[in-house]
């Protein structure tokens, strides 16, 4: 009997510390739209203000969350100098359809201010390729206003019934097979 598991993930909730600048950056950097945003307790069991914003044509694909009641501390902008506090989350993905999108996402990212703490940068664990890291794809890192990590990226390999990594030109990358663990 084949597991069950989900067909795909669909959204993301982020905690920010400043709704209104948080919807502002997201609409201007990355172009999401506002579907819906709710006050803390709005619903009597929902004490934090919830904001819906997506790409395209579903309700949302990102969810801005925000505690009133809570003090909110920066959050260094490197994750490797956060040694003090609970577990978070290292960074979300956003992947463009094609290498143009993302290089025309790139040039506007720029020209908007977004900090950017790693790349660009081809991931490929084939040194002579890529940077020695894993997931055959190019990529850049930005922070939110939050310091939230947000990767941009294009091109993600996909993988062959037998395991084989195959780049989005549609060639089998030989010698890079996957085993399910």
């Amino acid at each position: 009997m084949t597991q069950p598991k989900p067909a795909r993930m669909q959204h993301f909730a982020v905690e920010v510390s400043d709704p209104d600048r948080a919807i502002e950056w997201y609409r201007r950097m990355l172009g999401f739209k506002l579907t819906e945003r709710h006050p803390a307790y709005e619903n009597p069991d929902i004490p934090v203000e919830l904001t819906f914003m997506r790409l395209g044509e579903v309700h949302h694909e990102l969810v801005i969350v925000h505690n009133p009641a809570k003090t909110y501390r920066a959050k260094p902008a490197r994750p490797e100098d956060d040694l003090d506090g609970p577990p978070m989350f290292h960074h979300f993905a956003l992947e463009s359809d094609t290498r143009d999108d993302w290089l025309a996402l790139l040039d506007h990212v720029k020209a908007q201010g977004a900090t950017i703490v790693r790349g660009p940068v081809l991931h490929s664990w084939v040194q002579q390729r890529g940077d020695g890291s894993w997931g055959e794809n190019e990529a850049v890192y930005i922070l939110d206003p939050d310091g939230h990590r947000i990767e941009l990226f294009c091109d993600l390999a996909t993988i062959d019934a037998d395991g084989t990594h195959v780049n989005a030109r549609g060639e089998r990358m030989e010698g890079t097979t996957t085993a399910e663990l």
